[in-house]
């Protein structure tokens, strides 16, 4: 079975044992969590279910491996000739989840 699911204003489609980056969820490590934004079911006969907006009754379980923070980008901002220079770094946190089962 195949779900896609809304979590921290993005969509993705998993299956059990998938494993995903998310945006940090503000969960310990080793905690489950369920996604109750199931946007649409596909059974593994060939027929699939979609919700308006969400399927009703439909969670996703999953456990949260690890929280972290992904590599450094680098902002850099400049206006030629005007002496004007900013570099600033960010890293993303996130939160490792592995998907456990689709309820249905």
């Amino acid at each position: 079975m195949t779900a896609i699911i809304e979590a921290c204003g993005r969509q993705y489609r998993v299956s059990a044992g998938d494993t995903l980056f998310v945006e940090k969820l503000g969960v310990e490590d080793g905690e489950s969590v369920t996604f109750d934004k199931v946007l649409a079911l596909f059974n593994d006969d060939g027929t699939a279910t979609y919700g308006r907006p969400v399927v009703e009754g439909a969670t996703v379980t999953a456990t949260a491996v690890k929280t972290g923070k992904s590599k450094k980008i680098i902002v850099y901002k400049m206006r030629p000739k005007k002496n004007y220079r900013r570099k600033q770094g960010h890293r993303q946190p996130y939160t490792k989840v592995t998907i456990d089962a689709i309820n249905a």
